[in-house]
């Protein structure tokens, strides 16, 4: 199997807090991520795609509808906002978990639709310390 991964940055912020739950307790379980006023990160994301070779470019897709593809699905959707404003992540507690994985749904369906290649993983970057992998892992 070959893999082609492509790496992207994007800044935004979020607020790591479950609505549901009392100002208290987001700050027992997030600590100092709960605060209400928001901090950023300057996330890095790696989308790797696997799928069969094109026989004349000897590519899975082409740089440049891939770098489309992010663009229209994540950049323009997330860069530079305040994550928990964007849907899904007002419901849904935007961490890096959550970030992977809806990253790489939106991904995996508009790279479906336009090539043939096939969304595998999405990685987060979201500190030096601190990534998480969404898809195949392994």
């Amino acid at each position: 199997m070959i893999l082609l991964t492509r790496r992207y940055r994007f800044a935004a912020a979020h607020v790591l807090a479950q609505p549901a739950l009392s100002s208290a307790d987001n700050q027992r379980i997030f600590g100092k991520c709960a605060n209400p006023a928001g901090h950023g990160h300057d996330y890095e994301i790696e989308v790797t795609l696997t799928g069969p070779l094109d026989a004349e470019t000897g590519q899975i897709i082409a740089p440049g509808l891939l770098d489309e593809i992010f663009e229209e699905t994540v950049g323009a959707r997330y860069a530079h906002r305040m994550l928990n404003h964007v849907a899904p992540f007002g419901e849904l507690v935007p961490t890096a978990e959550n970030i992977a994985r809806v990253c790489h749904d939106v991904l995996a369906e508009a790279v479906g639709q336009r090539s043939r290649a096939r969304v595998a993983r999405v990685r987060i970057t979201e500190t030096p310390r601190n990534h998480a992998e969404y898809g195949e892992i392994g």
